[in-house]
């Protein structure tokens, strides 16, 4: 998800309008919704003070709002939060472990990703079975979505 897309999803979560947000970052009351607007729609990316600035204003941390980089730890568990908003993936624990798991009660659920990740999850059983090899697995994994 782009930046613009998280200041949006954020700004609807805490109940404010662009315009509202636009002049808590310093615009004019003529400009102010044009402005959050244009962040939202990735017509333009708000600087690195501005993420802080958003950031404050909407009561999370500037790494919510930023892509994140999955190399990172943070930018790993931002990425996973992502993708609960987005898709509805949650933890959970099952026999002990800590899972992630498609919510199907989450206002986001969709069927094509539960039906991606049920794909996944039966290419991964042929590799632990030993139908496959960890080649083919990988060759699935990296010319998704070719069918194996």
């Amino acid at each position: 998800m782009a930046i613009g897309e998280r200041i949006h999803f954020f700004r609807n979560f805490r109940g404010i309008t662009q315009k509202y947000l636009g002049q808590k970052l310093g615009y004019s009351d003529k400009t102010a919704d044009v402005r959050v607007a244009q962040y939202e729609s990735g017509k333009r990316t708000p600087k690195a003070d501005t993420i802080e600035q958003l950031a404050g204003i909407l009561d999370i941390s500037p790494k919510a709002l930023d892509v994140p980089d999955i190399d990172t730890y943070y930018g790993l568990m931002h990425t996973l939060f992502a993708l609960e908003d987005m898709y509805g993936l949650t933890i959970t624990t099952l026999d002990g472990q800590v899972c992630l798991k498609q919510d199907i009660n989450h206002p986001n659920y969709n069927l094509t990703v539960a039906d991606d990740l049920l794909k996944w999850n039966e290419v991964k059983t042929r590799l632990t079975t030993g139908s496959i090899t960890t080649a083919d697995y990988n060759t699935w994994r990296y010319k998704y979505p070719e069918k194996l």
